[in-house]
């Protein structure tokens, strides 16, 4: 007798269900779909060719998991079902007899609920969205992609979830990190194209590749072969020499892979040096290596410190102008591009040859540290609009003669090493004045921000969060270093123990203040030296004196004193007399000072304290003008200061 529809129906069903009843045992996935290449006993890692749609994460479960996750939750359900029915059944009649007479009290229930679920459900998303956040991030830029490169070579679904057989820490640039990917078994791929694209897609360098190919768990295990040095101090062996070896133009930032030596030469590759950083990441570590080995090789050193305690250790360093006031630092910038132009007029003098084969006849080489630009051009910006007078242009003098210093190149031995936190054009001053770094230090760096000053360097290495590690980008290349991490004490130590102390009776022993630079639009240079009979190298301390940035006063000419003058001559400037402590005090400081006691301890304690210009008897002299400018700008008293 034929089948019935409904017996037909009836039998579908049973069967139906008994393959379900099989696949719910079995662990298997209810749909009858294998989606991924996971068994019963082991986890699944891609997804099986010719599958098409979106994979779910219990798809690559093992069968027993999957058993335990059903058997689990089917107990949890009936147990909760039997205690809520049958112990408490005269409660439950009761309350539903009451729901269904007065339902106003169990709908107002539901509401006051549902809005305390959808409010918990709504905290809950926001907080594993901030949570998850960098981990969604990181398989953003470097786990996918990485994935869609290897899914072809490797012969892998694309659909696979790259977690599954991906392992990358999220610190995988460190220098213990280890990269293991599961690569299929049967091995039916090109390996040196599969690690070529690993090392091209992570911006890794200098890595070994381990492949373990027996077996069914095929890997390949990748490590950093020749990592830089975890710390770099000045104790380490060998520094201290490397130190004392590198080119007077090319001081050391830190020590590569296989400790190679990374320097930057700003006489060949740049003139001029940017640090992006963010808060803590050692911007002023690196400015401290780099400033004192410039200082101990002879160079005059403007430190322009916003924040006023950045460089402690610059502090009373012959050689050093340390400008902490706004007003300083708009000064110093303005007279530091007359420097500028007078040394282009005298480079102009000079034979190309000449000045190729002895750049210090320009004068000695300044270093500018520019400290936090994005603040200090803000208070340029204020500062400028507060103090200046009808007539004068808008933008200010001091950010103008950046730009300029910026602009006029190698030969003029002026250079800039400046600090950013976020280094956009519009805090640097302009993208044209941003190009003019030729060589760019980042820590601690945002794609965005590798993007945005380094886009020619590629591929994007990951940031590290190791203390000291950065990128050096020179000629778009990047190189992995750590930076010679100098103590205060040790940096000084080694500022002092260079060309400015060993030549005390220089004019550079006292640096030069801003003040003293040349006049605005005094073009003329001073007569060329004649070329030194001795070498320059050996005789280079009294040459850099004699070009120092304050220019040889003109003889005066002879003057009849029996005839009567047509012009008085004008009144004393007050703040270049010479002066003993008591008389400045009297005279000059009794309104700054609170005494004379204060006066004298901080002639002793304070390495800002100006240096005597003169000696009367026992009693040291010194320029009131120095004083005044000391006495505005010292830092406030301590419980040890009398005054």
């Amino acid at each position: 007798m034929a089948q019935t529809k409904f017996d037909k129906q009836v039998d579908e069903s049973a069967g139906s269900l008994a393959f379900g009843i099989g696949r719910f045992l079995a662990g298997r996935p209810m749909d009858g779909e294998r989606k991924t290449d996971a068994t019963f006993w082991r986890q699944g890692t891609r997804v099986l060719p010719k599958v098409e749609g979106k994979v779910s994460r219990s798809s690559y479960r093992a069968g027993w998991q999957r058993l335990t996750f059903r058997i689990g939750g089917l107990s949890a359900t009936g147990a909760g079902g039997y205690w809520a029915l049958w112990e408490n059944q005269d409660a439950t009649f009761a309350t539903t007899r009451d729901v269904w007479e007065n339902p106003d009290p169990a709908i107002a229930a539901a509401e006051t609920g549902g809005i305390a679920v959808a409010s918990a459900a709504a905290v809950g998303g926001v907080a594993y969205g901030l949570l998850t956040r960098k981990r969604r991030e990181f398989m953003r830029e470097w786990v996918r992609p990485l994935h869609e490169a290897l899914a072809v070579p490797l012969g892998i679904s694309e659909l696979t979830d790259p977690r599954r057989y991906l392992h990358i820490p999220k610190n995988f640039s460190d220098d213990d990190a280890q990269i293991r990917i599961d690569v299929p078994t049967h091995m039916r791929f090109n390996e040196d194209l599969v690690a070529d694209l690993i090392v091209k897609k992570l911006a890794l360098e200098n890595v070994s590749f381990t492949w373990r190919r027996a077996g069914k768990d095929t890997q390949v295990i990748v490590k950093k072969r020749k990592a830089p040095p975890k710390k770099l101090g000045l104790s380490d062996p060998g520094v201290r020499e490397i130190l004392a070896k590198m080119p007077e133009s090319a001081p050391l930032i830190g020590l590569g892979s296989g400790r190679k030596k990374v320097s930057v030469d700003l006489d060949a590759d740049s003139p001029h040096v940017l640090i992006s950083a963010g808060t803590g990441g050692g911007k002023s570590t690196i400015l401290r290596c780099i400033t004192c080995q410039f200082i101990h090789n002879g160079a005059l050193a403007f430190v322009l410190d916003f924040k006023r305690i950045s460089h402690t250790w610059a502090r009373g360093v012959p050689g050093v102008t340390y400008c902490r006031d706004i007003g300083e630092i708009h000064d110093a910038l303005v007279r530091l591009a007359q420097e500028g132009r007078r040394r282009l007029t005298l480079a102009e003098q000079l034979a190309d040859d000449v000045l190729e084969m002895e750049p210090w006849r320009v004068g000695p080489r300044i270093v500018i540290l520019l400290e936090e630009v994005n603040a200090t051009m803000a208070q340029l910006k204020r500062y400028w609009a507060k103090t200046r007078e009808s007539g004068d242009p808008k933008t200010s003098p001091a950010i103008d003669a950046l730009a300029e210093i910026l602009f006029m190149g190698r030969q003029v031995r002026l250079h800039v090493l400046l600090v950013a936190q976020s280094a956009t054009a519009q805090a640097v001053g302009g993208p044209a004045m941003r190009e003019n770094f030729s060589t760019r230090i980042l820590v601690r760096y945002t794609l965005n921000a590798w993007r945005m000053l380094v886009p020619e360097a590629s591929p994007i290495p990951m940031a590290s969060q190791h203390n000291g590690r950065v990128q050096v980008v020179t000629r778009g290349r990047a190189q992995e270093t750590q930076v010679l991490n100098l103590s205060n004490a040790e940096a000084r130590e080694w500022a002092m123990s260079g060309v400015h102390t060993k030549n005390p009776t220089g004019p550079q022993k006292t640096p030069a203040p801003a003040t003293d630079l040349p006049d605005a639009w005094n073009t003329s240079s001073p007569e060329i030296p004649p070329t030194p009979a001795v070498d320059p190298a050996a005789d280079r301390d009294v040459l850099a004196d004699a070009r120092s940035l304050t220019p040889p006063t003109p003889a005066a000419d002879p003057v009849d004193t029996t005839a009567p003058s047509a012009n008085p001559a004008p009144a004393p400037d007050p703040d270049n007399a010479v002066v003993g402590l008591r008389e400045a005090y009297d005279n000059h400081l009794s309104d700054i000072v609170t005494s004379l006691k204060a006066l004298r301890w901080a002639r002793h304690n304070d390495p800002d304290f100006p240096g005597p210009v003169d000696k009367r008897g026992a009693e040291f002299l010194y320029r009131a003008g120095d004083l005044k400018k000391w006495a505005r700008n010292r830092p406030r008293a301590h419980a040890t200061d009398p005054g």
